[in-house]
């Protein structure tokens, strides 16, 4: 039983360029903003990023931290299509995978799992198998009795993680992690899938154990075990720009901004400082938006 809290920049210093990182959230739903911001301090490029991407994927692509993206989509949410991804697409900034939502579950799954891929009815029939040639089917070794036939599936290859960042409602020292919205996003699968993983969260619980985490909701929301976690980030409003209910909504109007601002005058505005400095600027922004 160890302590493993630490600082956002004591986590992404564990980071190396050349790593596949898995980042969990949904599209703009509790993405692990603060530590993204964090990995964007450093000098780390050349990723793989596994995402169902949001914000997380727009700012690393404008960024050019990128070189290979996994992901099912990319998207605000209220915006569709996330503005900084589309750029980097079109102009062929990166290579992408593009797979099935349910392909890309069961690949974390496989990985968390640790086998080599999973079977999955998902993308037969579809241009999924047109734009990944490498994807490889498999033909179930049991017949159907009813047709008499064997089914033939999707053999989704494993998404092994280098390391995930994710983000919690709550989490305490030890590394379990709760989430008090309404979905989990798979962040446990992310993390079950990753060599190391790094949560960030709205408060840390300094009485550990899952006793206290539960306080607050249904056992069953404690998703993050601490097995799976290596360190653990207290980054109140962490989450921001994106949604992490109950704590707090989407800032629609800071997205707007952020969606509508060439990279380069955005990056300089909040992002040229540490964390604090971001905050600051997001604050003094919506003063002017205000008035």
């Amino acid at each position: 039983m160890s302590d493993k809290t630490m600082s956002a920049e004591e986590a992404v210093a564990r980071l190396e360029s050349g790593m596949t990182l898995g980042i969990g959230g949904w599209g703009a739903r509790r993405k692990p903003m603060a530590l993204v911001r964090a990995l964007l301090r450093t000098e780390i490029t050349d990723l793989t990023v596994v995402s169902y991407g949001g914000p997380d994927v727009g700012l690393l692509a404008a960024a050019g931290r990128i070189r290979k993206l996994v992901t099912a989509f990319a998207t605000l949410d209220s915006i569709p299509l996330e503005p900084h991804y589309r750029a980097a697409r079109e102009s062929g900034a990166l290579e992408l995978m593009e797979v099935d939502e349910a392909m890309f579950m069961w690949g974390l799954r496989a990985a968390a799992n640790r086998l080599p891929f999973l079977p999955v009815r998902a993308g037969i029939g579809s241009d999924v198998m047109r734009v990944n040639p490498g994807l490889r089917t498999v033909t179930s070794p049991y017949v159907d009795e009813s047709s008499g036939t064997r089914e033939e599936f999707v053999a989704m290859p494993a998404l092994r993680l280098d390391a995930a960042l994710v983000h919690m409602n709550r989490a305490d020292r030890l590394g379990n992690g709760q989430y008090l919205g309404p979905d989990p996003y798979f962040d446990d699968l992310f993390c079950e899938a990753a060599d190391a993983a790094y949560v960030s969260c709205e408060q840390l619980v300094e009485n550990m154990g899952t006793a206290e985490l539960t306080k607050e909701a249904a056992p069953q929301t404690l998703l993050l075990k601490r097995s799976s976690v290596t360190g653990v980030v207290e980054t109140p409003n962490g989450a921001h720009f994106t949604s992490c209910v109950p704590d707090y909504g989407r800032d629609e109007a800071f997205q707007r901004l952020y969606a509508t601002t060439p990279y380069a005058e955005f990056a300089e505005r909040f992002l040229s400082g540490d964390e604090h400095a971001y905050r600051s600027a997001v604050e003094a922004w919506q003063r002017e938006w205000n008035q």
